[in-house]
C-alpha cells in the first residue's frame, strides 16, 4: 500500500472514530441506553485506533525507504 493510500486509510478511520463517538453520545443521551451497543462501538473505536497507529508506522517506514 502506497503512502497516499495509507494517508487516505488513516483519514477514513478517523472519520469512522468520529461517527462512532457521535453514536455513543446519542445512545447515552437516551432514557435507557443500550450498554451492549455502546460497548460494541467502543471496541470498534479501539480497533480503529490500533489500525490508525499501524498505518502511521507504515507511512513513516515508506518515508525512510526513500
Amino acid at each position: 500500500m502506497g503512502k497516499r493510500a495509507l494517508k487516505k486509510r488513516i483519514e477514513s478511520l478517523k472519520k469512522r472514530v468520529g461517527e462512532h463517538e457521535m453514536k455513543i453520545i446519542q445512545e447515552k443521551g437516551k432514557r435507557m441506553p443500550d450498554d451492549d451497543l455502546i460497548h460494541h462501538w467502543e471496541m470498534e473505536i479501539t480497533a480503529f485506533l490500533g489500525n490508525i497507529e499501524r498505518a502511521k508506522k507504515r507511512v513513516i517506514n515508506e518515508k525512510t525507504k526513500k
